[in-house]
């Protein structure tokens, strides 16, 4: 099989096989199919499973840029998040990593590539204005910025390690077709990229065009 399993809300192992899995600090839990190495054959493996949950991708991809890193969260046939990175570079920030969730609430597989606090956006979404647009699955659909200090239990908390986790990645959420769609650009200075109406297509729709997908990058950390 060229999908492996593990947490989707950490890095710790799980165990069990068929429909039946654990990690060892969350308990049961449905897995997160993900590859050792990102190629066309697992990729086509993951959109194998995806049923009718999409998975997004930046589209056009940008010359010099792949994908590293994806997977999907579920079991026997019910498929319940996808996650997809890219990875290339720009001019003003160098190595760009861009993260795309697309989840049922309380899966916690945004929040762990995001590096927040609770498995869902939380009460910053859909209040004021949205900060960006993007276009996804056909519609328009807009996030907010993601800031977990603002209503985490450290919320008044401040200093260095924060300063550099607000450089280190932007996260941006909202809602789309009743599932969280999470962004996540690092570094933080790499959202400038993007603009109102950005592209997000669904790659379980592709038929030629999936040949020219490149594949290839460092493997995100998340």
């Amino acid at each position: 099989m060229s999908l492996a399993a593990s947490c989707p809300r950490c890095t710790s192992p799980v165990t069990g096989e068929g429909a039946s899995f654990a990690c060892t600090v969350h308990g049961v839990t449905e897995p997160l199919w993900r590859p050792e190495q990102a190629d066309y054959d697992s990729f086509a493996d993951l959109v194998g499973r995806s049923n009718d949950l999409p998975t997004y991708l930046p589209w056009p991809m940008s010359p010099g840029w792949s994908i590293a890193d994806f997977g999907c969260v579920g079991n026997a046939g019910r498929v319940r998040a996808t996650v997809t990175t890219t990875v290339g570079t720009s001019d003003l920030d160098g190595e760009v990593q861009v993260t795309i969730v697309s989840e049922e609430p309380g899966i916690g597989l945004g929040a762990r590539c995001a590096g927040t606090t609770y498995d869902d956006p939380g009460s910053q979404i859909g209040h004021g204005p949205p900060a960006i647009r993007v276009r996804a699955g056909g519609r328009t659909v807009p996030l907010w910025l993601v800031d977990d200090r603002l209503d985490g239990p450290h919320a008044d908390s401040d200093g260095p390690s924060g300063d550099d986790d607000l450089l280190a990645r932007a996260v941006f959420a909202g809602e789309a077709d009743g599932r969280w769609l999470w962004l996540v650009m690092r570094p933080a200075s790499a959202a400038l990229l993007l603009h109102d109406e950005w592209l997000l297509a669904d790659v379980t729709g592709f038929g030629p065009e999936a040949l020219e997908m490149p594949f290839g990058g460092p493997r995100p950390a998340w």
